[in-house]
């Protein structure tokens, strides 16, 4: 009896993943007429968690990039064109480059939301 319903839960778990889906994921390098194009699809549902998806991997990024500007104000002005002081700017602007591609495409699924008059109230940056 306990092997079926372990069995059932097993199947029942598989089949709503391979519906579903593992979740969304943001994509910075996804192209913007293929998320415009996409957005334009979505269920209201599967919109707000692609947004979420957008609004997590932004938000996680913004720590890390605080805490590289912090290390680059602590950077002597004698030494700001030196080695350590280039390589934190440039960290800086991969890390700034891929927070704005993620928001450009979050502001996409997030547009539509509002379109559709849904509640984004959860997805404010």
């Amino acid at each position: 009896m306990k092997t079926k319903l372990l069995l059932s839960v097993g199947l029942s778990a598989v089949v709503m993943l391979m519906l579903g889906g593992c979740g969304s994921k943001a994509d910075e390098n996804k192209p913007m007429s293929d998320v415009k194009a996409e957005a334009e699809t979505m269920s209201i549902e599967k919109l707000k968690a692609t947004a979420l998806a957008y609004k997590n991997a932004i938000e996680a990024k913004k720590p890390e990039l605080e805490k590289i500007t912090a290390k680059l104000k602590e950077i002597p002005l004698a030494d700001a064109l030196g080695k350590e002081a280039k390589s934190l700017k440039s960290d800086i602007e991969e890390l700034g480059g891929s927070i704005r591609a993620l928001t450009e495409r979050f502001d996409v699924y997030y547009g539509k939301l509002k379109e559709l008059k849904a509640d984004v109230s959860d997805l404010a940056l």
